[in-house]
């Protein structure tokens, strides 16, 4: 299995996706300045596997630091790290959970229990990820062409996969005829990324652009959507990659099933609706932009959010590492957060 963080000894390791599929590289990073950039310019990317990179990264801020500026090291670099991606909930998760053994631990165990909760929130992903990919799976029928929407793999989880992992899953069951993989832009993480994993587990895999889902829909069998998730309010709305709210709506007016699947992490029960969830706005060269080559008149204005927020009434389940809740979503998501210690008002 491929991994897209690891922590070796002393050191976070990640598999720099940007390289993906042409190259596969690891970058051994030693410092949390370091971990922040490679977030922040998605060398590691999925919500899943930026928490557990910034668990990491904090780590590394307390190894790297004299002791007797430990703290305030530890205190600088989760604040730091919390402004390297905006929407990706999966992030504050983590950090918060980082400050709180920063607020209760003393001086001389810092770094070790620091380095524990790290590692426990790297393995409740690995967890959560493998047993969302079992329950997804139980959702797609036999003999299944199924629709998915940028990456949400092994290497945006640091395991298993959420909503991709679902489908490798139901692959392995012998459910799957066709994944259907949008390109997903503006960084094609699903034709560079999403087609890269399954075409590696033997799954036989379309691609697609963004604007052909409509027409698939129409004219092709597709018998459900999964994606993933970086925030989901307490309502059940959704935000992930920019797009999917748009086959949401297709979906919905072809009477298509859309599963979102996504760990507990996920879920904020702190926005009461997806209004709410701070939308990152990205370089206007990744629109401008192909592989370095410039595409568009520099006279434009660009746009470039990197998410939309898919309204809870498209959503047709969403599936946790706890089970599937279906609607009412809002009911059930109150009732996980409270079982898992999700984050509240």
């Amino acid at each position: 299995m491929t991994y897209s963080v690891e922590w070796i000894d002393d050191h976070i390791r990640l598999l720099d996706q940007r390289l993906l599929p042409k190259q596969e590289r690891y970058l051994d990073l030693f410092s949390s300045d370091e971990v922040a950039a490679a977030i922040r310019d998605m060398t590691v990317r999925g919500a899943p596997a930026i928490g557990v990179a910034a668990a990491y990264a904090v780590v590394l801020a307390a190894r790297s630091a004299p002791h007797a500026d430990v703290r305030e090291a530890v205190g600088n670099a989760i604040t730091s790290l919390s402004q390297t991606r905006p929407t990706a909930v999966n992030l504050f998760a983590a950090l918060q959970r980082m400050q709180r053994v920063l607020s209760s631990c003393p001086s001389e165990d810092l770094i070790k229990s620091l380095t524990v909760e790290a590692v426990r929130i790297h393995e409740e992903e690995i967890a959560s990820s493998e047993r969302i990919s079992e329950l997804g799976a139980s959702l797609i029928p036999g003999g299944a062409t199924v629709l998915t929407h940028c990456n949400a793999g092994m290497i945006a989880t640091a395991a298993h996969g959420t909503a991709l992992g679902a489908i490798v899953e139901a692959h392995r069951q012998g459910k799957i005829e066709r994944a259907i993989a949008t390109e997903t832009r503006p960084l094609l993480q699903g034709a560079r990324l999403t087609v890269w994993e399954l075409v590696r587990e033997g799954v036989a895999t379309t691609l697609i652009t963004d604007s052909m889902v409509g027409h698939f829909m129409r004219t092709d069998r597709i018998d459900c959507v999964m994606v993933g998730a970086d925030r989901i309010a307490a309502n059940g709305d959704v935000a992930n990659k920019i797009g999917t709210y748009s086959i949401a709506v297709l979906a919905k007016a072809h009477r298509i099933p859309f599963y979102v699947a996504a760990p507990s992490s996920t879920i904020d029960l702190s926005l009461r609706n997806g209004d709410t969830i701070e939308i990152e706005q990205r370089d206007v060269s990744e629109i401008t932009t192909i592989a370095g080559t410039e595409v568009a008149d520099a006279g434009a204005t660009v746009w470039n959010p990197a998410f939309d927020v898919t309204p809870h009434q498209l959503v047709t389940a969403i599936v946790t590492e706890h089970g599937i809740l279906m609607t009412p979503l809002r009911r059930g998501l109150r009732m996980l957060a409270g079982q898992t210690g999700g984050r509240r008002k």
